[in-house]
């Protein structure tokens, strides 16, 4: 239930606390409005699905190793965050052996490294926007294994088929999703 969350502004505090990063920081906000987009379309808890999108990475600044999602997880725990919320952020790395079971587990895999290849694919274009992105172009850079290089290639096909979508329709509606919020994502400045 929404009112037993820690709530939208605790956890943007939460996350600017361990991530100095401005560039991780709109990552998160950028799976933060994925997820929440996602919610709508499913039917789900929108301020649930957004918070697991705005922190299933806040500690990866102080763990980019295997520690991370992990020791991450003790603290929202500690912070009282609901466990169906920490199982789904320690479901986004395979490594951590939790095996996605849940919708909301599906749609956080699918939408992490997929709105981190949009962007760059964005950055790179003309209008540096969404607004002229297609699944095409991004398909093209997928095959390019010098774009982007550190994204694993695999995550973005894989996503698409744990939500049994196929790759352009999920890649075109986290796109859509995504021009909602692209200014403040770093994206399409207005001169």
């Amino acid at each position: 239930m929404t009112d037993t969350l820690p709530s939208r502004e605790d956890s943007w505090m939460l996350l600017c606390e361990w991530t100095e990063s401005e560039s991780l920081r709109k990552h998160a906000r950028a799976v933060e409005h994925a997820m929440r987009s996602y919610a709508r379309k499913y039917g789900e808890d929108e301020e649930k699905w957004g918070l697991i999108g705005l922190l299933h990475d806040f500690d990866y600044e102080r763990y980019p190793d295997q520690r991370h999602p992990q020791l991450g997880s003790e603290v929202l725990r500690e912070k009282g965050y609901p466990e169906d919320m920490i199982r789904a952020i320690l479901s986004h790395a395979d490594y951590t052996g939790v095996k996605r079971e849940t919708l909301m587990e599906h749609t956080l895999f699918a939408t992490d490294e997929l709105c981190g290849f949009l962007v760059a694919c964005a950055l790179v274009r003309p209008d540096k926007s969404f607004d002229t992105l297609e699944p095409s172009s991004v398909k093209k850079r997928i095959k390019d294994k010098a774009f982007a290089r550190t994204v694993h290639r695999d995550d973005l096909w894989n996503g698409a088929k744990e939500l049994g979508l196929e790759f352009d329709e999920h890649c075109s509606f986290v796109i859509a999703s995504l021009r909602d919020i692209q200014e403040e994502i770093g994206l399409k400045k207005v001169v």
